[in-house]
């Protein structure tokens, strides 16, 4: 089953009768407010593909929608949609009580120098200290101008061979999370990371995921300012919190 599916069979229950109370989709970031004070975010994928100015067609008429029409969103062809519906998700799921750690993601990963260490995403902040692990570190970014990446037909084999994956949350918006996730073989750790993250182990059973390393909103007044203004991760951590599910 492809994940956006899974993601939709897991969080349709917790849908109910919420409806949209706000939806911002900004520059960075998206994000949701849910009829039942459940908030959510997700990242905005740059490529919108609407061949015109006007990116969503439901436009102006988002509000009091049901979060299980947003939610089914999620496995739209439409990638401005899809985040809308990762934001939905990650709104239901938040009320959701789980064991939760708030460790740094990468730590409880154990990396070891011996390992092979494949991010899929160009994490820049902790590219330091994986290296600083003196583990064997490959980057995978679409962006080929980063410094020492790999291209995709190069990435794939990394995958297949690695260690420990870091995968960005932001493959399951762009709709390259299940590729990913079938190519990874012998790897003993994978982490999804980023604030789009869907926190919800349920969703990843048979497949070779680990972790899920993402947030959930504290303050949503703040993250929806900062969201139409054009903010991304950098300004709105301060209003979010970190944590990790295991699976």
């Amino acid at each position: 089953m492809k994940i956006a599916q899974a993601l939709i069979d897991y969080a349709l229950p917790l849908a109910e009768k919420a409806t949209v109370k706000d939806l911002r989709l900004g520059l960075g970031y998206s994000c949701i407010e849910l009829s039942d004070g459940s908030s959510g975010v997700a990242w905005t994928p740059d490529k919108r593909q609407s061949g015109s100015c006007t990116h969503l067609r439901q436009a102006g008429n988002l509000i009091g929608l049901s979060a299980s029409e947003t939610l089914s969103w999620l496995d739209s062809d439409n990638l401005l949609e899809r985040a809308a519906g990762l934001a939905t998700f990650n709104a239901l799921n938040s009320r959701v009580k789980r064991e939760l750690y708030s460790e740094e993601a990468t730590s409880l990963l154990q990396i070891k120098s011996s390992d092979h260490v494949v991010m899929v995403g160009y994490f820049a902040p902790i590219i330091p200290k994986l290296k600083e692990t003196g583990c064997h570190l490959e980057i995978v970014e679409l962006d080929e101008e980063k410094p020492e990446v790999l291209n995709t037909q190069q990435g794939f084999k990394a995958i297949a061979e690695c260690d420990v994956a870091i995968i960005t949350a932001t493959s399951i918006i762009n709709n390259t999370a299940d590729g990913l996730f079938a190519a990874l073989k012998r790897n003993r750790a994978a982490t999804i990371l980023g604030p789009s993250t869907p926190m919800a182990p349920e969703a990843f059973k048979g497949t070779r995921i680990t972790q899920l390393s993402g947030s959930y909103v504290r303050d949503i007044d703040k993250v929806k300012t900062i969201v139409s203004q054009g903010g991304g991760t950098m300004l709105l951590k301060k209003f979010l919190d970190f944590s990790t599910v295991k699976i």
